[in-house]
């Protein structure tokens, strides 16, 4: 399944599997981490360029200039939002 930015700049592909792992109740930043290591995801972070990420996590309003100065978190952040987006969305 795929996630589109609103930008439509970037995009995520994972598989519903994968999203529900990272879209749980409780702390899901080992979950995160942990898919962001797969080589497949891997790849498609590393083609997010900086600026573009941090303009997508901006308009959530969840995160400050300091803290979006650090792109490996804002991939993390993505990521994790892609997940439950494509968890959620099955669910319809």
């Amino acid at each position: 399944m795929i996630h589109y930015a609103s930008s439509g700049r970037f995009q995520i592909e994972m598989t519903l599997e994968q999203a529900k792992s990272i879209s749980h109740q409780g702390q899901c930043d080992d979950d995160v981490k942990a898919l962001s290591k797969v080589p497949k995801i891997a790849r498609q972070l590393a083609r997010i360029f900086p600026g573009d990420l941090r303009q997508e996590l901006k308009e959530y309003g969840a995160w400050d200039e300091k803290e979006l100065a650090d792109h490996d978190q804002n991939l993390q952040r993505f990521l994790w939002l892609a997940g439950g987006d494509i968890a959620e969305n099955s669910k319809r």
